[in-house]
């Protein structure tokens, strides 16, 4: 998962709405959103690793994770990321109390930023800074750098989760939009300059990695919903949509 955007709102009728992008390389095997199995968690699951990048546990549980774009601090043989969604999905801790557990072993893993929220509260944490995040109610994203931290799809993203906050279509358009962004507003994060340009969009196409799949979840006090669009390299591949109590 590489762009999450979100609107919190923890006293309103819907505290939490997410509009997120997962990138991956296409040869990496993924199964669709769905159950597994005992039917705790909702989430697609990466088949190489086992993990995911985002899924709902149980009482509204939710989780979703980014990597922190910069060569020089990933190293090989480090724990696979993807399982720190599933151990919070998991876990009986609230959001705060897991990521105190997480703080001492995350040097384990390379640099990520994660999300969790344990349906009364919501935190970050960015692992390279040792660092929880609280959040204001009100619009906030992230991709491969700090929470909101002003990459130009990070902003564009959160304005038009303002403007389109109840409408999945235009959501889903914010989501494919895959105009690279001006040189003179790309972050610089230890990648070529050719790189910067093809990853700056919210949607991604190069011939071998890509935007895979767009998320939308909207969570009331009752019930959640939630979206999934898959995409192969040639476009849309196929769409899941579920909703259920929180429980």
């Amino acid at each position: 998962m590489c762009l999450i955007a979100f609107q919190w709102d923890p006293s309103g009728e819907k505290p939490l709405v997410v509009a997120a992008n997962r990138d991956e390389f296409y040869a990496r095997p993924t199964a669709p959103m769905d159950w597994w199995e005992g039917g705790g968690i909702l989430a697609g699951r990466d088949l190489e690793a086992g993990g995911t990048w985002l899924g709902m546990g149980s009482g509204g549980r939710f989780a979703a994770l980014t990597n922190h774009r910069d060569p020089s601090e990933t190293r090989p043989g480090r724990a696979t990321r993807g399982l720190l969604p599933v151990r919070f999905l998991e876990a009986g801790h609230t959001a705060a109390a897991f990521l105190e557990v997480l703080r001492p072993e995350a040097g384990r893993y390379n640099p990520f930023n994660l999300l969790v929220y344990d349906g009364r509260d919501l935190h970050g944490f960015e692992s390279r800074h040792d660092r929880m995040v609280s959040f204001a109610p009100g619009i906030h994203a992230i991709s491969n750098g700090d929470f909101d931290e002003p990459w130009p799809k990070v902003e564009r993203l959160k304005a038009g989760l303002a403007d389109a906050e109840g409408d999945d279509a235009a959501l889903l358009a914010l989501l494919q939009e895959a105009e690279p962004f001006p040189d003179e507003r790309l972050p610089s994060t230890g990648v070529a300059l050719e790189w910067e340009r093809a990853l700056s969009p919210a949607f991604i196409r190069t011939p071998t990695y890509g935007t895979r799949a767009s998320t939308i979840l909207r969570m009331d006090r009752e019930a959640v919903s939630l979206l999934e669009q898959r995409y192969s390299p040639e476009g849309p591949e196929g769409r899941s949509e579920f909703r259920f109590q929180r429980g």
